[in-house]
């Protein structure tokens, strides 16, 4: 009894019919001489009838992808650009209120200074040390002249003859009596208009 070899399902050469279960298997036919690519037509098209699309779903997908991507690095580059303008704002800040420490530091040291202490006091209150005699020299209406102002000639100066308070008392009187005469009307026109 010689013994048969079963073929695997599959395998070439094997001769069995499908089971109830198993699908024909069919075997791809390949394009015949009628079919072949002309110049005008492309072969594709030719066995197909139509045209491949030139937007498929991966490249939909691969789009979108690259969309959200580049919407997501934006918002990440405003933010990163808003916060390195924040921070040089606050290094500026920074800096000039440095400065004003250093010169309020420089100016406490003056104050510690007693001739510093005696020199402003001596401009800004006019203070005066035992035995010195002091000057003050005032302008026309008896205001003190500033370190800056300059005297003018008394020649130069225009001289006015005080009057008497009932002398102004009556001139006022004189004239509720007799109110100056109105030389123009009431105006008829405003802006130049009627």
């Amino acid at each position: 009894m010689a013994q048969q070899r079963r073929t695997p399902r599959g395998a070439p050469g094997g001769s069995r019919r499908p089971g109830p279960r198993e699908r024909p298997r069919t075997r791809s036919i390949a394009p015949s001489a009628s079919a072949a690519p002309t110049p005008g037509r492309p072969a594709v098209a030719a066995a197909t009838g139509r045209r491949r699309p030139r937007l498929t779903g991966r490249a939909i997908v691969l789009v979108l992808v690259l969309a959200v991507l580049a919407v997501s690095y934006a918002s990440s580059m405003r933010a990163y650009l808003q916060q390195r303008a924040h921070i040089s704002e606050l290094k500026t800040a920074i800096a000039e209120r440095e400065a004003s420490i250093n010169d309020l530091e420089s100016e406490k040291r003056r104050w510690q200074d007693p001739a510093y202490v005696e020199a402003q006091a001596r401009a800004h209150f006019g203070y005066l040390m035992p035995g010195e005699t002091g000057f003050v020299v005032l302008d026309a209406r008896g205001r003190p002249l500033e370190a800056g102002a300059e005297l003018s000639d008394p020649d130069e100066v225009v001289k006015t003859e005080p009057t008497a308070w009932w002398d102004d008392a009556w001139a006022s009187v004189e004239l509720a009596g007799h109110p100056p005469v109105a030389t123009e009307g009431p105006a008829d026109k405003i802006g130049g208009r009627q």
